[in-house]
């Protein structure tokens, strides 16, 4: 498998302007939403200006240092991501594929999206290239790279890959600042939850045999009421303090159905090879 480290939107330059325009008045285009199901991107047709997970609690100031918080450069809070290097972060594929990344900022080093604590601009961006395909939401990862490194302190650090298998019963952390409903108010502060991990067989029989749940995915529920919601696309999910997943999809917000996230574990060798690959070509 190839992977290329373009940057993303270099051959969209012509509608530069229009994207700044649209997020300028808090819309944000998205393909997304066709189904039944939507990714938890914060689109103008789910949430406005992002919100809160649901069902979730603030978390600790320096309780996920990892988490950042990709915006427009306006400020608008658009997805989260994560810290797993220096100078690289993930989020989920839709987060940055089609749009160009001089409009978007990523933040880090602070529980207050409104308050940044470190301010950088992905220069590289690379999405799975399998990314929707053969359907949405499957493959629904990408590595960035930020201009500059970041450096480490209890407010802002890096978070490890891990490479165990969830299997039933395990339980996973949700943090971001994803919206509590649709058309929810943000919160200042980011928030947590812990959800329990749904197995593969599970996860499809409780999304009737969807074809949209992914073998590259890890299913999360615990109740309806609880869960991921528009604005966490992206975030990470951790279980003993590894990075397990990145928010993808599900019915919002918390509809009693299995949230969807990218499976950092099935997706170990993409990660790999893409950071190598652009540290070799980065200049």
């Amino acid at each position: 498998m190839i992977f290329h480290c373009a940057k993303v939107g270099s051959v969209i330059k012509f509608y530069h302007l229009s994207v700044i325009l649209l997020i300028s008045f808090n819309y944000w285009p998205s393909s997304y939403g066709k189904r039944i199901h939507k990714s938890y991107l914060n689109t103008e047709d789910v949430v406005i200006n992002g919100g809160r997970i649901v069902g979730g609690e603030v978390a600790e100031v320096g309780f996920a240092p990892y988490q950042v918080s990709i915006q427009s450069i306006f400020g608008s809070h658009l997805c989260g991501g994560v810290i797993i290097d220096e100078q690289w972060i993930l989020t989920a594929a839709h987060c940055v594929e089609d749009y160009p990344l001089d409009v978007l900022r990523v933040i880090a080093g602070t529980n207050n999206w409104h308050k940044p604590g470190v301010v950088r601009q992905m220069v590289l961006a690379t999405p799975h290239c399998r990314h929707d395909k053969p359907i949405f939401y499957h493959n629904d990862i990408a590595a960035a790279r930020l201009n500059e490194p970041l450096h480490f302190d209890n407010l802002t650090n890096k978070i490890e890959l891990s490479r165990d298998v969830l299997k039933a019963g395990d339980i996973i952390t949700l943090t971001g600042w994803g919206a509590t409903r649709l058309n929810g108010e943000p919160p200042e502060m980011l928030q947590k939850i812990s959800l329990n991990f749904v197995p593969h067989t599970e996860c499809k029989r409780l999304w009737n045999d969807d074809e949209g749940v992914d073998v590259g995915h890890i299913c999360s529920l615990t109740q309806e009421g609880e869960g991921a919601c528009n604005g966490d696309s992206g975030g990470p999910l951790v279980h003993k303090g590894k990075l397990v997943g990145l928010v993808n999809w599900g019915a919002p917000c918390a509809r009693g159905k299995p949230d969807m996230h990218a499976s950092t574990v099935y997706y170990y060798d993409f990660i790999q090879r893409a950071l190598n690959l652009c540290h070799i070509h980065r200049d």
